[in-house]
């Protein structure tokens, strides 16, 4: 009697398997229905076997090995730190055409969930507004259309969600009409999973028809750009640029002009902002000269010569902190996209994976049992044929939120907002509000100190919803 459709397809399927020494996977087989089956087989056929041996043998290999030459990378320095003004106006010009040509794309990557902050929504959902408690979406949409206004161009903006907020998150740009932008110019695509793998190499079980699998990282942004079709979307509307930015920081400067002015200037195909780091032990990676090549040195890998050293003037050799703003040619997106094995590798990172037992049981370990894999997109840079770095304030541009209390919570994160937009009044010559009051500016509207000053009002209050300001505790 001929075999079935699924039954040879279980076959051939734990054949593969079996030649990688991951048959455990079907362990369970007996025991599931027809659907529970056809869901571990779908699964199945999507899991790319040789790329995560590489990846386990990458990861698995001598910890001894020599560490890298290190040398710090030129930096556009801002003008407060010896930067020239000239060059920044210039910069600022060429962006500024860049966008007026719609060149310019805007990616942000939005596959989190603010677990961490107690909130059971996609981070970009988070309240952040002083005053209104916008979200962190619409805040940044704000700034979108105040772009589109000044420059006369559609901006499209790209939302990389995650399978665990793809959902909620067009639920959310749908109940707000997009935020006030055109739905046509508001594109989702979705990040890429990876599988998860124990510290002997082998696939772990979520359920008994299910395969743990984990995002695949931001550095998956460039991947999924590609799979999605959202690269060939770029290339159709003319698009040659993108801004690159994390979800989290409610002090980006989107599609910032001199920022996108160095980088085409300088011929990039990738850019980095940089901020000066707090002290040697900030928890942050540098950018810096590994071994000749420009890349991050996460802080967990710097080495201590390296990590104090500092020059003539005590200052730290290796300052230059990654922030995660990117600029990317769009070109350079599709080569590494399509070479991602080898130019975005994955790193695994010991976790706690839940799984199960032999008896199909959960099983949530009290220590690390496994790896998680993730691509990290600033592995791209070493296969950057140029690179610009630009150095940021920190003080006007990164404040992100990560933790519930603390540093790099949404408290710190109201508190730098407020203090920035008192620096755009006062840079204005408009009255402040005393200290202590809550101040919230709408960014499509005013998006910095000149806009600010184009309202012609001496007062907050002469400003209408622009401005809003809410007497009581700023933060």
């Amino acid at each position: 009697m001929s075999k079935s459709r699924e039954q040879q397809k279980y076959e051939e399927t734990l054949a593969r398997f079996r030649n990688h020494g991951q048959e455990r996977v079907f362990r369970f087989w007996d025991d599931l229905d027809a659907a529970q089956r056809q869901r571990l087989l779908d699964q199945a056929a999507a899991v790319d076997l040789a790329a995560l041996k590489r990846a386990h043998e990458a990861n698995s290999g001598n910890t001894g090995a020599r560490p890298p030459k290190l040398e710090p990378v030129p930096v556009v320095r801002l003008p407060a730190h010896g930067g020239d003004a000239a060059a920044f106006d210039r910069a600022f010009e060429t962006g500024s055409q860049a966008l007026a040509d719609g060149r310019v794309a805007v990616l942000v990557v939005a596959g989190g969930q603010a677990t961490r902050l107690g909130f059971d929504q996609p981070k970009g959902g988070y309240p952040v507004g002083p005053v209104t408690e916008r979200t962190l979406f619409e805040q940044q949409a704000q700034k979108i259309r105040g772009l589109r206004r000044r420059y006369g161009r559609p901006l499209p903006w790209y939302v990389m969600t995650s399978d665990a907020t793809d959902a909620a998150t067009r639920a959310l740009f749908e109940q707000n009409d997009c935020f006030g932008l055109p739905a046509e110019d508001v594109i989702f695509f979705r990040q890429g999973m990876v599988q998860s793998l124990d510290f002997e190499g082998h696939l772990m079980l979520e359920h008994p028809d299910r395969i743990f699998e984990n995002p695949n990282g931001h550095g998956g942004s460039l991947t999924a750009l590609l799979s999605s079709g959202s690269l060939d979307d770029m290339e159709r509307r003319g698009i040659d640029t993108v801004f690159y930015y994390q979800v989290d920081n409610p002090l980006i400067q989107i599609a910032d002009p001199a920022y996108l002015g160095f980088h085409l200037e300088a011929e990039a195909e990738m850019s980095c902002k940089v901020v000066r780091k707090r002290d040697a032990m900030e928890k942050v990676g540098v950018v810096a000269r590994a071994d000749g090549k420009v890349g991050v040195i996460e802080y967990t890998e710097i080495d201590d010569e390296h990590r104090f050293a500092t020059d003539d003037d005590g200052e730290l050799v290796f300052w230059a902190g990654s922030v995660a703003i990117h600029v990317f040619s769009t070109a350079f997106i599709r080569r590494v996209a399509e070479s991602a094995d080898e130019l975005l590798p994955y790193h695994a990172s010991a976790k706690r994976i839940p799984t199960i037992d032999d008896d199909g049981q959960p099983a949530l370990p009290a220590e690390p049992n496994g790896h998680k894999l993730e691509r990290f997109v600033f592995d791209a840079l070493a296969a950057a044929r140029s690179v610009c770095v630009v150095e940021a304030d920190r003080k006007l541009e990164y404040s992100p939120i990560k933790n519930a209390e603390g540093a790099d919570s949404p408290t710190s994160a109201r508190r730098d907002l407020i203090a920035v937009y008192r620096s755009w009044l006062e840079a204005a010559g408009i009255e402040l509000p005393k200290d202590g009051t809550a101040i919230e500016i709408d960014h499509s509207r005013v998006d910095s100190p000149e806009d600010a000053r184009q309202l012609g009002i001496r007062r907050c209050d002469e400003a209408g919803d622009a401005i809003r300001v809410q007497a009581g505790e700023s933060a």
